[in-house]
């Protein structure tokens, strides 16, 4: 990969969504809704303060996140459909 995010903002990988129901009924792709769950591809170096201090990131590369179902704006890199958005946008690291 070739992209590095700036500052704040982080590249993430959708994670697919699950094909069928707990209960076991087929899930058609345009009843599917965009997975909120993600891989974080690449984060920039950090928030920059008024003052010229860099905040670090509290996310890194590999780190599987959920994120809120708006946010982030969906760019192609390498051929590949990714997200950036900001730090800020991400609502939670899981396991």
């Amino acid at each position: 990969m070739t992209f590095r995010p700036l500052h704040d903002r982080v590249l993430v990988k959708r994670v697919e969504a699950e094909e069928k129901t707990a209960g076991g009924i087929i899930i058609p792709d345009t009843a599917k809704e965009k997975p909120q769950e993600g891989e974080v591809v690449a984060v920039g170096t950090g928030a920059r303060a008024e003052n010229g201090t860099i905040t670090p990131m509290d996310v890194k590369a590999g780190d599987k996140i959920l994120f809120g179902k708006w946010s982030g704006t969906e760019v192609k890199v390498d051929g590949e459909d990714l997200l950036i958005m900001k730090e800020s946008d991400i609502l939670g690291i899981v396991g």
